[in-house]
C-alpha cells in the first residue's frame, strides 16, 4: 500500500522518524514529501510546491495524511508567525476541495494543531515579542479564561490587572487575532469532515493546560464538533509531533479492515489518573483519544489482546527526566513498584505478547531504571518499541504507532534498529547527556542551547561517544555493541532541544 505523506515540519521526528516506523513493515510504502521542498525553522516551506507534489502523486496512493500547518503555512513554526487572511484559506479550501473531488475514492486524513501558549519566555519557536512577553502572554491568557469560567480571587485580579497594563495592545492583538484565525481552520475541517471531503481529522494540542487560550480555542472547536455530531471522525487530545504516526497507523489499519485490541498495563496505581506536565487531562483520557485516533481499541483482558503497551507513569507527581540524577521524588518509590511491573511485561512475552513500552515516568526523557531493570532480564531485545519522546503524548502516539507496523510481515531487524536508536535519543541523550552538555561544554565554547553556531559537528562527535559509553555501562545483556553501529547525529534547527539519530545493524 502506498501512502502519501505531508509532515508536520521538517525535523526528523515528523519527516523521517513515522516514515522510518513504517517501514519496518514490507507492505507500507510512505512516499513523504522531498526534503527540498520543507523549510527551515521559522522559514517556511515552498508550499506551491508541495501542493503539486501532492495532485501529481495523489493517484498512485490509497492514502494521503496530510498536515494542514505544512500544506497551508509551510510548517509548524510558520503557522505561529504569519499575517494570512480569508483569502489564503479560501485558497486552502479550494485546494483540497479540488483533491477530493480529482480523487474521490482516495481517504485524506488530516492533522491541525490548537496553536501552543509555552508559559515561558522564549522566541525559539514563537514570535519575535515571546521572548520578552511569553510568560505573560501564558498567565494574562490563563486568567482571563479562568475568569470566564468561573471567579478570580483578590490576588488574581489584581495580577490581571497588572498585566493589562504591562503587556502592549498592539502585542496582545497580534497574538490573538493569530489564534483566531487558527480556530477557523479547525472549523472549516469540521465543516469539510461534515461534506466529506475529508476522512479523518486529528486536533492535537501541543504545550496544553487546564485553563488560557489553548483551553479557550479547544473549547470552540469541541463545541462544532459536538453540534455536527463528528466525535468519531475528528479527535482532540494533547499532542502534536506524534500525529505523524498516529495517522499513518491509521491508514494502515484501515487498510487492512482491523482495529487491533490493545490491553495496558500500567507500572504505577495512580498512573491512569495522573495529569502530566504540558498537558491537561489525565493519563488515560489522553489515551482513549489516542487509541481511537489510530485505529486500535482497548480490551480489559490481556488474554484477548493483540498488542500489549506497557505504560511506565509516575507514582504520584511527574518530573522532568534530568530530576532522576538528582532529585528524585520518593513516590516514584514509594507509590510505585517498578520490579513488578518489569516481572509483568515479562510474563507477557513469555505468554507470545507484543509489547510496546511508552515510557512516561518523566517528561522530555526516559526512565534509566526501567531500562536497567529490563536489561538485567535480557527481555529488552524482545520489545517492539520504546518511546520517551518529550511529553506523554508524544511518547504515547509514536507508541502506538510503532506497533500497529508490526502486523502482517515485518522486519525484526528493522524494529531492533528502531528500538535502540529510540534508546539512545529518548533515554540516554535526552534524559542524561544533553544536560550534561549544556550546562558544562556548551558554555565553555561560547555556545547556548539555542544556537550551537559551526561547532554541531563537534558537539555530535561528544554526544556519540557519550552514548557509546552509556551504552556499555547499561545495557550489558542486550544490544551487543560490536553488532551496531550508530549510523549518524545531527541536530535539527542547530540546537539542543533533540537529536536525530539513527542505527544500522552491522550485518544489514
Amino acid at each position: 500500500m502506498n501512502i502519501l505523506y505531508v509532515p508536520l515540519d521538517e525535523r526528523p521526528c515528523n519527516a523521517i522518524y513515522p516514515e522510518q516506523a513504517a517501514s519496518v513493515n514490507q507492505a507500507i510504502h510512505v512516499l513523504c514529501v522531498p526534503q527540498e521542498l520543507l523549510g527551515n525553522k521559522k522559514n517556511p516551506a515552498n508550499v506551491q510546491a508541495i501542493r503539486r507534489f501532492v495532485k501529481e502523486n495523489m493517484e498512485q496512493c490509497s492514502y494521503a495524511v496530510i498536515s494542514a500547518e505544512m500544506l497551508l503555512y509551510g510548517g509548524l513554526l510558520p503557522s505561529r508567525l504569519h499575517h494570512f487572511t480569508e483569502a489564503d484559506l479560501a485558497d486552502y479550501k479550494a485546494f483540497l476541495c479540488e483533491l477530493k473531488n480529482n480523487f474521490p475514492d482516495k481517504k485524506i486524513f488530516l492533522s491541525n494543531l490548537i496553536m501552543r501558549t509555552p508559559k515561558y519566555n522564549s522566541a525559539d519557536e514563537e514570535p519575535d515579542y515571546y521572548e520578552q512577553y511569553g510568560a505573560a502572554i501564558f498567565r494574562y491568557g490563563w486568567l482571563k479564561d479562568k475568569a470566564n469560567r468561573e471567579t478570580l480571587d483578590e490576588q488574581e485580579e489584581h495580577e490581571w490587572r497588572q498585566l493589562e497594563e504591562i503587556l502592549p495592545q498592539d502585542i496582545i492583538c497580534d497574538y490573538e487575532k493569530r489564534r483566531a484565525f487558527n480556530v477557523q481552520v479547525n472549523l472549516l475541517h469540521v465543516s469539510l469532515v461534515s461534506e466529506n471531503i475529508l476522512s479523518f481529522v486529528s486536533i492535537p494540542q501541543d504545550d496544553s493546560a487546564p485553563y488560557g487560550y489553548t483551553a479557550m480555542d479547544q473549547s470552540k472547536v469541541y463545541s462544532e464538533i459536538a453540534t455536527k455530531r463528528l466525535k468519531d471522525k475528528i479527535m482532540v487530545y494533547p499532542g502534536a509531533d506524534e500525529v505523524g504516526f498516529t495517522l499513518l497507523a491509521r491508514a494502515y489499519n484501515d487498510y487492512l479492515q482491523k482495529t487491533p485490541r490493545l490491553f495496558v498495563r500500567y507500572s504505577s496505581t495512580l498512573g491512569a489518573q495522573l495529569v502530566p506536565l504540558y498537558e491537561d487531562r489525565p493519563i488515560n483520557e489522553s489515551l482513549k483519544a489516542h487509541v481511537l485516533a489510530a485505529g486500535f481499541q482497548l480490551v480489559e483482558d490481556v488474554k484477548d489482546a493483540d498488542f500489549v503497551l506497557a505504560y511506565n507513569t509516575p507514582g504520584k507527581r511527574m518530573q522532568e527526566s534530568w530530576d532522576q540524577l538528582t532529585i528524585k521524588d520518593v513516590t516514584y518509590d514509594s507509590y510505585r513498584h517498578l520490579l513488578s511491573f518489569v516481572l509483568q511485561i515479562q510474563a507477557d512475552l513469555s505468554a507470545g505478547k507484543k509489547i510496546g513500552i511508552c515510557d512516561a515516568a518523566f517528561a522530555n526523557g526516559g526512565e534509566i531504571e526501567l531500562i536497567e531493570l529490563l536489561d538485567e532480564k535480557a527481555i529488552l531485545e524482545e520489545i517492539l518499541s520504546y518511546k520517551a519522546w518529550n511529553t506523554n503524548c508524544n511518547s504515547l502516539g509514536s507508541s502506538l504507532g510503532a506497533l500497529a507496523f508490526c502486523q502482517e510481515t515485518f522486519s525484526t531487524m528493522k524494529v531492533k534498529e528502531n528500538l535502540l536508536a529510540n534508546i539512545y535519543e529518548d533515554l540516554f541523550y535526552q534524559a542524561i547527556i544533553r544536560k550534561q552538555i549544556t550546562d558544562y561544554i556548551l558554555p565553555e565554547k561560547g555556545l547556548n542551547y539555542f544556537y550551537l553556531g559551526e561547532k554541531s559537528t563537534e558537539i555530535s562527535e561528544t554526544v556519540i561517544a557519550s552514548i557509546q559509553e552509556y551504552h556499555c555501562s547499561m545495557l550489558k545483556n542486550s544490544f551487543m555493541e560490536e553488532n551496531f553501529t550508530i549510523d549518524k547525529v545531527t541536530f535539527p534547527w542547530n540546537r539542543m532541544f533533540e537529536i536525530a539519530c539513527t542505527v544500522k545493524n552491522k550485518e544489514s
